[in-house]
């Protein structure tokens, strides 16, 4: 491109940005408050505006082609319905993450990696003002009295939030995307993440109501396993989930959903996980699915898990199952009551009987690395025992993605007595050791 078409390129961009703002400023100054107007459904909303910004657009003296018409709507409605620059990463299902780390700096993650995207908004308050939209919609607010905030979009996607003075370079926004359509087991098969084996096992211990933890890193994809684990849950029963933004999305037709509430501007009215997991059992669930345990919370849980709610099913952040007993023996101190190690441990091993361990692998896939049984205590000491593991030891392709896969280790589950007492039976042939080739 020659340097007189990218001057001409520069003034045409700098042309519609004039545009634009003209425009935008006069929308706002027309529509007002009706703008914000909870009587108008999204459609009746989306409709006044665009015909409002053809009508702008008409008055306007600088000559427009169709085309650039239709790009000004297209940013101007989305700025004002939706989230500016972002919308079109909201709606494009490839997306699976979208991190902003200033108004001028946005990147996205697609298939597990990382790209910068060189959009970026207007300014630092319109990037503000999308904030206050997301989080404004929840009943949450983000301020100087209270600098962070985790909220949700509509969609179920997961929104976290921090503005000055604890985010340094501006306002800061990361969000979650979720599938419009929950992943099934048989997605989860053809990505990889686990084999079939693994999946008909998994269906046996949800049916057989034995307790899960979903453990893994940031970004493990431990929200999609726990909406794949829920799914096994029959119909019949009564589900009951709390979490700290609603994301779960549960297809059974008996679901009560419970979301935590953070204090008001006086500092009251707040609703911890841990308020939620004791009301909850006083709401006669079958299954209570806990999204994250992180805090006191996770004695409540267990002590549910001891008392006759079998299956139940959550997560929790850890690097590995040995790694998960530490953390939730830790934060079941934060409940404040004397309860010695060795009595924590006990608690934990007659409570949940697997853990299911995914890490997001440098490839960017998400995979499960480790489906590991509680076995029991010998001593102090909580013994596992790994039913699947998965085999680094295949390698990388020459594209860089990893080769190996979840093998069985040969070892049983203790509790398949459990299971068959229900009328559960698994296939022995699950948990065959594969043979290795030739070398």
């Amino acid at each position: 491109m020659s340097l007189a078409d990218r001057l001409a390129k520069a003034q045409q961009r700098d042309r519609i940005s004039d545009v634009r703002t003209r425009v935008q400023e006069r929308l706002v100054e027309v529509l007002g408050p009706r703008l914000y107007d909870s009587t108008l459904s999204d459609t009746e909303l989306e409709g006044l505006v665009h015909q409002r910004l053809r009508e702008l657009l008409d008055e306007e003296e600088s000559p427009l082609s169709a085309q650039e018409k239709l790009l000004i709507v297209r940013q101007i409605g989305d700025s004002v319905l939706g989230l500016g620059p972002l919308e079109p990463y909201v709606r494009d299902p490839e997306v699976t993450e979208i991190m902003v780390n200033n108004w001028d700096t946005i990147y996205v993650e697609r298939a597990g990696k990382l790209y910068w995207t060189g959009t970026k908004f207007h300014d630092e308050g319109q990037l503000r003002r999308t904030i206050d939209k997301i989080v404004g919609k929840v009943g949450r607010r983000v301020d100087e009295a209270s600098p962070y905030v985790d909220a949700r979009l509509p969609d179920g996607s997961r929104v976290n939030a921090v503005i000055p003075p604890l985010a340094i370079d501006g306002p800061c926004l990361t969000i979650r995307k979720f599938a419009a359509d929950p992943y099934q087991s048989d997605d989860l098969v053809e990505f990889g993440t686990m084999t079939s084996q693994v999946s008909k096992f998994l269906e046996a211990c949800v049916r057989g109501r034995i307790n899960i933890m979903v453990s893994g890193g940031t970004g493990a994809g431990k929200t999609s396993t726990l909406n794949v684990l829920s799914s096994f849950i029959p119909d019949d029963e009564r589900i009951v989930t709390v979490e700290d933004a609603a994301e779960l999305k549960l297809q059974q037709p008996h679901v009560v959903r419970l979301e935590s509430r953070p204090p008001n501007i006086e500092g009251k009215g707040q609703v911890t996980i841990r308020d939620l997991v004791r009301n909850c059992l006083r709401m006669r669930p079958d299954r209570i699915v806990v999204g994250e345990v992180r805090g006191a919370e996770a004695l409540d849980m267990l002590q549910a898990m001891n008392t006759g709610h079998d299956g139940s099913i959550s997560t929790i952040h850890s690097n590995s199952p040995r790694d998960s007993l530490a953390r939730l023996e830790t934060i079941t101190m934060m409940a404040g009551m004397e309860i010695s190690s060795k009595a924590i441990r006990e608690q934990v091993a007659s409570a949940i009987q697997l853990i299911v361990h995914q890490q997001r692998l440098k490839d960017g896939t998400r995979r499960f690395t480790h489906v590991t049984e509680l076995a029991g205590m010998e001593g102090e000491t909580i013994t596992l025992q790994d039913i699947f593991l998965f085999d680094f030891s295949e390698g990388i392709d020459d594209n860089g993605r990893f080769k190996g896969r979840l093998k069985a280790t040969g070892l049983r589950p203790k509790f398949l007595d459990k299971l068959a007492e229900q009328g559960i039976n698994v296939d022995a042939s699950l948990f065959a050791l594969e043979k290795r080739g030739p070398s």
